[in-house]
């Protein structure tokens, strides 16, 4: 299997557009990490409140709601302009963050976090398109892994760097810091071939909007992957909920524990990231992806045990399995999907994977104030086992289990 792995690691990295693709993802995604601390720190340093801090955070989430709309706006621009004119865009609103040091500013960072995270799901939408258009269809995968691999490995640096900037020179060094990696991506993006998918007619606002969850919902091979995303998404939520009374109540040791386990958890990610590709082409896109939430599910359970080695250990399968369902639906996304709907379909995928987490983020803030984590969190892992067991049992038509290879003509650039 290593040698598998290695093998078509390097066919991807030897791939020009799909090098760049990556690189990008790691200039871009370190800023990206260090912003995300920053910011929540940032508003409660010069407000003082709890809730804002948290505010700020859902900002940055707010957009993915409105997934459909911003695909059906990546399907309609060419994406190499579209990647490079957003990044700079964003350099340009993050400079303008250096002024938001007195409070009554505040505004101005909350409109930037918005306009961040929208930005975040259009790029994303502009990506997928060009990616399954350049990338062979065989080592998408392959891509995918490592594009989790570099994005997870980022996260594991650039917020201790990102609170160090912070704690030494205040929120809008951060800013520049982030700002400057916006624009070193677009010097990559630049450097993407020119070819573009072929666009499809209009037909009508509705129709732009839903064509999306229209080629969701019709295919036998996106449809339950994404809703078993959905699933384990909103289990996922659940479970970051819990993390900080698994540290407290579960563990006894001081919340700053909880980095421990998150740096756990990244490194689990990282590691599966860059054998995700062979183990999509052995076990095939359902199987795979059952087996992640399997593995989640467990994990999540054992965070109930009161002992470290538990805790670390599940930190690291909830890892290695969450990210699985993450890779297996993007890639039949941009497999399966006819290149004039892609961006529009691969951002209603990640609408309806990810709202659930958010959601599932403020619901579980609420349940653990009136369940005990002993009970909540077999209960959460319980759920996920059942949707990998659904998920696996409940073919029909064409194997979707059924080991990736080259996407039809119709779908292929």
């Amino acid at each position: 299997m290593d040698a598998v792995t290695g093998s078509a690691a390097v066919r991807v990295l030897r791939d020009r557009t799909a090098g760049l693709f990556l690189t990008a993802v790691v200039v871009s995604g370190f800023g990206t990490s260090a912003m995300w601390l920053a910011a929540g720190i940032w508003v409660k340093s010069l407000t003082g409140s709890d809730s804002l801090a948290a505010l700020a955070v859902f900002a940055m989430w707010l957009p993915v709601l409105f997934g459909p709309a911003l695909g059906a706006v990546a399907d309609r621009i060419p994406g190499k302009p579209l990647l490079v004119g957003s990044n700079l865009v964003m350099a340009g609103l993050l400079t303008s963050l250096v002024s938001v040091d007195p409070a009554g500013r505040i505004w101005i960072l909350f409109v930037v976090l918005v306009l961040y995270g929208a930005s975040s799901v259009l790029m994303d939408a502009a990506e997928s398109a060009l990616v399954a258009g350049a990338v062979d269809a065989r080592l998408l995968g392959d891509f995918n892994g490592l594009r989790m691999t570099a994005g997870e490995g980022m996260k594991l640096l650039a917020p201790l760097a990102g609170a160090g900037l912070f704690a030494r020179f205040g929120g809008g060094a951060v800013a520049l810091l982030d700002a400057a990696s916006f624009a070193l991506a677009a010097g990559v993006c630049a450097l993407l071939p020119a070819g573009e998918p072929d666009r499809a007619a209009r037909t009508g606002r509705r129709g732009e909007l839903t064509a999306g969850v229209r080629q969701v919902w019709r295919s036998p091979v996106l449809r339950p992957l994404v809703l078993a995303g959905s699933v384990t998404m909103l289990c996922a939520g659940l479970n970051g909920a819990a993390v900080h009374a698994v540290v407290d109540d579960g563990l006894g040791h001081s919340p700053t524990y909880a980095g421990v386990l998150y740096a756990v958890q990244g490194a689990g990610s990282v590691m599966v990231g860059l054998s995700a590709g062979p183990l999509l082409r052995r076990l095939g896109e359902r199987v795979f992806t059952a087996a992640g939430i399997a593995l989640f599910a467990v994990a999540v359970g054992a965070r109930a045990l009161p002992y470290d080695a538990v805790a670390l250990a599940a930190s690291a399968a909830v890892g290695i399995g969450l990210p699985c369902v993450l890779v297996a639906a993007m890639t039949a996304v941009q497999r399966e999907t006819p290149e004039a709907v892609l961006g529009r379909t691969a951002a209603t995928a990640n609408t309806l994977m990810m709202v659930p987490n958010a959601v599932a983020l403020a619901l579980g803030a609420g349940l653990i104030a009136l369940v005990d984590i002993r009970v909540l969190l077999p209960l959460v892992g319980a759920a996920g086992l059942l949707t990998a067991a659904l998920l696996v049992t409940g073919r029909r038509g064409r194997p979707a289990d059924a080991p990736a290879g080259p996407a039809p003509s119709s779908t292929q650039a």
